[in-house]
């Protein structure tokens, strides 16, 4: 039997059938036994016999749907809210669902083998075959389920609590998503003209001042990334890698560049900064050294040994400070 002859159009999609006409014609194989044809035509009228009654529930949802859910049927149609609610399990478990779950009811696993995604409608279902998509050109049909979706899934709990059974809810959506895609279709809007400058007029005075010729100072180039960011042409530059990978170093260190060495700027924040460190390495740590006795070396009478305690005597202990003291003076300031 040459199955290229049978007719397949009401019953498998046009890539199926090119899929099993051709495995047909290329592959040789046996005939079935009495028995097992039997049992597959069997098969094919369950098959089939299931295939109608799926329909005649669908039809018959279809015409009830005005009055099971019409908020739901004003947006998506009635065919497509049927289905939406038969794949669900119903319109309480359909308003329960989020909007993302809702756009991926009755979409296929397609097993792309490798191609791209581009031209392939993936994560779109029954919303796809509403009329208002369908309409919308195709770089916008993405968008479009996805807005169709969510007001889908907002009229299905409205319908789910019977909030409007007069299906005007549905209608109000259905208008605000048709606006959406009618603003997302206008051109953009024309880039207004600039005005030409004045003629003969003086540049404006930028100001300035110490803390942006600091900043500009802080954050200004240096040669070496100058001379890093420049190439030379018809030169290949090295790399950190080598064969011209990781960072390229530019024009640095090669021949012929007319510099000897990077000749450094005068930077005064750097100069700044040195001299502050260079003053605090000069200064004391103000730790003392083990070395540090009470002798005392003048001139006139050469070593002096004093006693750290007599002054702390004089003055007295306890209670008795330095500034109610008996034995002490005030202090004298000579004028100059």
């Amino acid at each position: 039997m040459d199955l290229t002859l049978v007719d397949l159009e009401g019953l498998l999609p046009s890539a199926t059938i090119m899929v099993v006409s051709v495995t047909a014609s290329t592959t040789t194989g046996k005939p079935l036994s009495d028995e097992n044809l039997q049992k597959t035509l069997e098969a094919c009228d369950r098959a089939l016999a299931l295939d109608d009654a799926k329909k005649k529930v669908l039809e018959f949802v279809e015409s009830r749907m005005g009055f099971i859910a019409p908020n739901l049927s004003a947006i998506v149609g009635t065919a497509v809210a049927a289905k939406l609610m038969g794949v669900a399990g119903g319109l309480l478990a359909l308003s329960k669902m989020p909007a993302c779950n809702v756009q991926t009811l009755g979409a296929k696993k397609k097993t792309l083998a490798g191609f791209s995604t581009a031209s392939a409608s993936v994560h779109t279902g029954f919303v796809l075959q509403t009329e208002i998509v369908q309409s919308t050109p195709p770089a916008l049909r993405t968008r479009a389920c996805r807005l169709v979706a969510g007001k889908a899934t907002l009229a299905a709990r409205v319908d789910a609590t019977r909030g409007d059974p007069t299906g005007k809810s549905g209608r109000n959506l259905k208008e605000e998503i048709q606006k959406k895609i009618e603003k997302w279709q206008e051109p953009p809007p024309p880039k207004q003209p600039k005005p030409l400058p004045v003629p003969d007029s003086d540049p404006k005075k930028k100001r300035g001042g110490r803390r942006l010729r600091k900043m500009k100072e802080r954050y200004a180039l240096t040669d070496m990334r100058k001379l890093a960011n420049r190439m030379q042409f018809g030169v290949a530059e090295e790399s950190s890698l080598g064969d011209g990978l990781g960072e390229g170093y530019g024009m640095l260190g090669q021949a012929g560049s007319g510099k000897l060495r990077v000749s450094m700027g005068q930077n005064k924040l750097a100069a700044k900064a040195a001299k502050k460190f260079k003053e605090k390495s000069y200064g004391s740590s103000g730790a003392t050294s083990g070395l540090t006795s009470s002798l005392a070396f003048t001139p006139v009478q050469g070593i002096e040994l004093t006693n750290p305690q007599t002054h702390a005597a004089l003055l007295g202990s306890g209670t008795q400070s330095t500034y109610f003291s008996e034995t002490g003076t005030f202090s004298k300031i000579k004028r100059t």
